[in-house]
């Protein structure tokens, strides 16, 4: 046998560590009765699982909270969150419309079939022959700079019609850092002296407030303080201007399961249900609306969604002993693929009942990379080469964010309601990373 230096590590099984919970090794081997196993077996490692009944019953909850809550609501699918094409069409079998940040994702979605006047443009880049496309197709189009107006104000005049469009706002709401990059303030003038610039031709109609407060909010109070400010500004637009808005859109936000660096309770005690910041969203909207006034009440759904629905299988491909006696295993899996590890930590689970004492080990990645490490201080039983862990919740913003670098991006494949396996995004090849490149004749090799 090969030999290994011997490593004397004191460890505490079954005690309570900073983390909140006892050291034991947590084991999954089947995703919705589908054995990880076999989904492995046939289409190799690394690979990404969806699961649609989670995707399906993650939205259903959220639906359930919000509609139950205030009369008139309208979920909108955040594609920058994850725009595979299987994810976004049950979204929208569920009765999603899509809301897109760049001409990319609005064509990616009216390639899915999604209208036009299904579709929310937001985001700080809109350019022109994007956003005429989007005029003549009726698109939401939310206003983030004084430059878009003066863009819209042409493509209206080109084709002779008066546009109707949403504005972006920013506020503070005691969440720091405060997104002040985006739209306009009402804390100050801002927001009502573009509104005056916006009115000024007649060829722009303001129909309605749009605001997004940051990324996994954990304070639903925030969002009481955002929707009572959009009010009051939607009520200075009548008094001042005439203005009667159809719609609020508070945007997203809300945390998924997932846990945050830093953050030592477990997600089932830090998080707020969905619940909550449905109550204290309706409870703000009911509590200053005008009687028998109901405005459509968007929000933009994404991380809370899909985040649980998602999960990566990965294998050791290494295993060695760093020099301060720390058991390290090498993956095949990488931060390529995980670009949300920067910030959160993932539940590690080994997909058979591996036995053993669990030892404290550090995950790397395959990257020749010093900062690809999955995780820090992982707890697990001895591993050998070959075996087999899942990490999740790993389905938002990892499969719009990962990078084609140094290795090829893994198959997804999504577990059906019904328990088949239907693989969603092949695994990628040279073909497809060379398929655009163009090579000088004079630097044609002959060997």
């Amino acid at each position: 046998m090969k030999y290994e230096k011997p490593v004397i590590t004191q460890i505490h099984i079954g005690k309570m560590n900073k983390m909140g919970q006892s050291l034991t090794n947590k084991c999954r081997s089947d995703i919705d009765g589908v054995k990880i196993d076999d989904i492995m077996d046939e289409f190799g490692s690394p690979v990404f699982i969806i699961s649609e009944k989670v995707l399906r019953k993650k939205y259903r909850e959220m639906k359930r909270a919000f509609t139950t809550a205030y009369p008139n609501v309208e979920f909108s699918w955040s594609y920058k969150t994850n725009y595979l094409d299987a994810v976004c069409a049950t979204l929208h079998q569920e009765g999603e419309t899509a809301e897109v940040v760049s001409d990319f994702e609005y064509e990616k979605a009216r390639r899915l079939g999604v209208p036009g006047n299904k579709i929310i443009f937001n985001g700080p880049y809109k350019p022109y022959a994007a956003l005429k496309i989007a005029v003549k197709e009726g698109a939401r189009i939310h206003i983030d700079s004084i430059d878009e107006i003066i863009d819209l104000e042409l493509i209206a005049k080109e084709l002779n019609v008066t546009i109707n469009v949403g504005i972006r706002l920013n506020m503070d709401t005691g969440i720091q850092p405060k997104w002040s990059r985006f739209g306009f303030c009402i804390d100050t003038d801002q927001a009502s002296d573009t509104v005056k610039r916006l009115l000024e031709t007649g060829r722009l109609r303001l129909t309605g407030l749009h605001s997004h407060i940051g990324t996994f909010i954990m304070a639903p109070d925030a969002y009481a303080v955002q929707v009572k400010k959009m009010l009051s500004f939607s009520k200075l637009l009548k008094t001042r201007f005439g203005i009667n808005i159809d719609y609020i859109d508070i945007g997203g936000g809300f945390p998924s399961q997932s846990r945050l660096k830093g953050v030592y309770l477990p997600p089932s005690v830090a998080i707020p249900s969905i619940n909550e910041y449905a109550e204290s969203i309706a409870g703000s909207l009911l509590a200053d609306l005008d009687p028998g006034f109901y405005p459509k009440l968007i929000i933009e759904s994404g991380r809370a969604i899909v985040d649980e629905a998602g999960f990566l299988a990965t294998s050791v491909h290494a295993i060695k002993r760093l020099s301060d006696g720390l058991r390290a295993y090498v993956m095949d899996a990488g931060v390529n693929l995980l670009f949300t590890n920067f910030w959160y930590r993932y539940n590690i689970e080994t997909v058979s009942d591996s036995q053993g004492v669990l030892e404290p080990c550090v995950l790397y990645g395959p990257l020749c990379m010093n900062i690809d490490v999955l995780d820090e201080l992982s707890y697990l039983p001895p591993l050998k080469r070959g075996d087999r862990l899942v990490i999740s919740p790993v389905g938002a913003y990892n499969m719009t964010q990962w990078m084609q670098f140094i290795n090829y991006r893994p198959p997804i494949v999504m577990v059906t309601e019904q328990g088949d396996v239907e693989l969603i995004r092949e695994g990628e090849s040279l073909q497809d990373i060379c398929a655009r490149e163009r090579l000088p004749k004079h630097l044609n090799l002959e060997l």
